[in-house]
């Protein structure tokens, strides 16, 4: 499936084929049948949005309606992720580096001596609506009685961190961790926040298989990973995401053969995938093996690939975001054809899984942050990755970069976006 993107002014829009009508039309339809027909007047239907473009709608306007002594304000439907990044010069974080103990230190970048802030001065703008930014306790009161996981890697627990840091501002809670989940508690809500580490999102196992030799990490591309199994029945909402382990040194494994591998191979036997497509098999297998897991009724958010910005190498081979102070502009944007395939790949997992919905009680929605993102380079640690008083954040005399990490992101920073999205779609979906 392919996927057109279009970028006009600094505006990211996602255009997805056949996605979009279900997508857009299906989270908010809900709430109608709660809403007295005086409240739902004007709002849209699944049948005149049937075959509609959402990006050519105006759906920004606001109903106020009175149901016995509550007041609901319903926003029609908008895309959140289409938009533009616009200077806020007097807004606050949610939360400091001081202010939240959990921040991991590499992602400390004003505790590691970053001197400037401005990347901290820029709010996402959707085009037909606002995105407010998350409300504590009204996240709190949402949430009460439910279970909210994280499952990825290492920029999953970034987003894990971000949203603990400011819910800590209103209610500190408990650890509860156990040999596999992290897992954090608000007991006065009766709500939990897991972290499930799962860097491929499939099964792993490091014995022999065939030519692929022991304590190399073979990844079984037809099975989920156990350890998202065993949390699953007891999670209300999954935010999942991930990609960035690909390129480290794996074997693939198809009904108990090796069929390819990254960083590794034996050359007298034909490889049949790669990193790319082996995350291809591994997405669908992950996403439609949630949506159709016997009496999971969850929400499944898949959080799309989220960009680095190494310019002029890899991570492990001098590539570099130093410098960078503020979003990018529109001309400035690279193209990173690897990112672009992760994404398109996500897509095609997303579609198909979505085709199994009908069948099952699990809801399936998509956080599209990966065009939002492409602007941000910014936002990334860059050399201020610990704080070391003697560490490297300027170029040698030759021009090569300090070691850095443009993957993941400042906290607090332009990640925090993502739990407004998080709570925004939440507040849709919830809301009654």
């Amino acid at each position: 499936m392919g996927v057109n993107t279009k970028r006009l002014h600094g505006t990211s829009t996602a255009t997805l084929p056949s996605i979009s009508r279900k997508l857009f039309a299906g989270v908010k339809l809900a709430l109608l049948e709660y809403l007295p027909e005086s409240c739902s007047a004007g709002l849209p239907t699944a049948q005149n949005l049937e075959g509609t473009s959402t990006n050519s709608r105006s759906l920004s306007e606001t109903y106020k309606c009175q149901r016995s002594d509550a007041v609901i304000f319903v926003e029609k439907w908008c895309d959140l992720f289409t938009g533009t990044w616009v200077e806020s010069p007097n807004s606050e974080p949610l939360y400091r580096n001081e202010s939240c103990p959990i921040v991991t230190k590499s992602q400390n970048c004003p505790g590691n001596g970053r001197p400037d802030s401005d990347y901290l001065n820029w709010r996402w703008q959707p085009q037909d609506c606002d995105l407010p930014v998350l409300d504590a306790p009204a996240f709190l009161k949402l949430m009460r009685g439910k279970t909210l996981a994280f499952v990825g890697d290492s920029v999953g627990r970034n987003q894990f961190e971000s949203l603990l840091c400011m819910l800590w501002q209103v209610y500190p809670p408990e650890n509860q961790d156990d040999k596999v989940v992290h897992r954090w508690v608000f007991k006065k809500h009766s709500f939990t926040v897991i972290r499930i580490w799962s860097s491929w999102l499939v099964n792993t196992t490091e014995a022999a298989i065939d030519f692929a030799p022991e304590n190399l990490t073979k990844l079984h591309l037809e099975y989920l990973d156990q350890n998202i199994i065993d949390s699953l029945l007891d999670i209300d909402v999954m935010v999942i995401s991930s990609g960035h382990w690909w390129p480290r040194k794996t074997a693939y494994v198809l009904n108990g053969t090796i069929v390819g591998g990254q960083g590794w191979w034996d050359d007298e036997h034909e490889k049949e995938y790669d990193a790319l497509s082996g995350y291809a098999i591994a997405m669908k297998t992950a996403l439609k093996a949630i949506v159709s897991y016997p009496n999971y009724k969850g929400i499944t958010i898949l959080r799309t690939y989220s960009p680095d910005h190494y310019e002029k190498g890899a991570w492990n081979t001098g590539g570099s975001c130093t410098g960078k102070t503020r979003p990018l502009t529109t001309e400035q944007l690279p193209v990173n054809n690897y990112t672009n395939t992760m994404y398109q790949h996500q897509m095609v997992a997303y579609e198909e899984a979505e085709r199994m919905l009908g069948r099952n009680p699990s809801k399936l929605r998509l956080m599209n942050i990966t065009q939002v993102f492409e602007y941000r380079a910014d936002g990334h640690p860059g050399p201020y990755r610990n704080n070391d008083p003697n560490k490297i954040v300027k170029r040698g005399p030759n021009g090569q970069p300090p070691p850095q990490d443009c993957l993941h992101w400042c906290m607090p920073g332009p990640i925090d976006t993502w739990n407004y999205f998080l709570f925004e779609m939440l507040r849709r979906e919830f809301l009654k």
